[in-house]
């Protein structure tokens, strides 16, 4: 391991598990790790189990720092709501799931909805998927990780602001998002993709 930069909560100790070839960057506590030719599926597979989310982005291996509380209600009050509006065969799951959207990038969603419950079939394409951003991983998730739901296809993407608290909604238009609707605090969010729900972003954080 080479290049450092930022340090938040990452220790000698957190690094000494990953790969030794790998050049690091530490981001407001997100580690990025980097080799000549970039890794792979089966590198991603090999990351040791330390709590924090292992993800692979054309070829990075981006390191999350583990959710706080407020994260995870947010996850979990919002998955509770899809899950009752939902269609009875469709599936509502939550992060750690992972979701490959390419040959060398396999994310994990906060939250997404899949069209089936059919376990035996293949993983199919999200019709929707949640971020909820965390002070580490909001570039992450703003940018990064919405490239990576636009390339694949992804009809619908939801981007959650605990702190605010806020949801914008994302449509996929002829390729691109579109933010077609942004509500906060008890403003209702009333959407039909990838099926009618409404809810209040203050909900979410209570």
């Amino acid at each position: 391991m080479t290049s450092m930069t930022t340090h938040d909560e990452v220790t000698v100790a957190t690094l000494v598990n990953y790969p030794a070839e790998a050049s690091v960057d530490i981001v407001e506590g997100t580690i990025y790790l980097r080799k000549a030719g970039g890794f792979d599926v089966p590198d991603l597979e090999l990351m040791p189990d330390d709590g924090r989310r292992h993800e692979l982005l054309d070829g990075v291996i981006v390191v999350s720092p583990s959710p706080v509380r407020v994260h995870q209600r947010a996850v979990t009050q919002l998955a509770v709501l899809l899950s009752n509006a939902g269609p009875p065969d469709w599936e509502i799951l939550v992060a750690p799931f992972d979701v490959q959207a390419g040959p060398r990038t396999v994310v994990e969603p906060d939250v997404l909805v899949l069209p089936n419950r059919d376990a035996e079939a293949p993983t199919p394409l999200p019709l929707l998927v949640v971020e909820v951003l965390s002070r580490s991983n909001r570039g992450y998730d703003l940018v990064a990780k919405r490239s990576v739901y636009q390339r694949a296809g992804v009809r619908s993407y939801w981007i959650v602001d605990p702190d605010e608290p806020a949801v914008s909604v994302l449509r996929l238009e002829r390729g691109q998002y579109i933010e077609v609707e942004r509500v906060s605090g008890q403003q209702l969010l009333r959407t039909q993709l990838p099926y009618e729900i409404a809810f209040v972003p203050a909900d979410l954080v209570r």
